[in-house]
């Protein structure tokens, strides 16, 4: 399996020299909430472009057989936003051989849920 805190180190660092290395070089990644499939070098070109600096949290990993699958919480080091992904990555070898994210934006819940009055904050 992969080192999976290091590979969001270097998700969140930017590390444009390090990344590739977490993957086979024919691997595939898929931003299903933007319908986008990546190569690998697409893929870091993406997350290394994105503009401002990074920081965030595993706050899940869990491993099945051949699947690491985490839940990271992502944000600017300001702290003006945040974000949530889930990640499902097929290793092979001990590399990347698939990654399958879903990125959210953190928020309030809508109106019509707010109104019901119902829930509470996790953190």
């Amino acid at each position: 399996m992969i080192d999976t805190g290091a590979f969001w180190r270097d998700v969140l660092g930017k590390n444009e020299e390090g990344l590739p290395n977490y993957f086979c070089k024919d691997a595939r990644i898929r931003w299903h909430c933007s319908n986008k499939l990546f190569t690998v070098s697409e893929y870091v070109r993406a997350n290394c472009a994105y503009p401002g600096q990074w920081d965030g949290e595993i706050e899940r990993i869990e491993e099945t057989g051949t699947t690491v699958i985490t839940a990271v919480r992502v944000f600017p080091r300001d702290g003006s936003t945040s974000f949530h992904v889930v990640s499902f990555c097929r290793i092979d070898n001990g590399l990347i051989a698939e990654m399958d994210e879903y990125w959210s934006d953190d928020g309030a819940a809508p109106e019509w849920r707010r109104t019901m009055n119902i829930g509470r904050p996790i953190r």
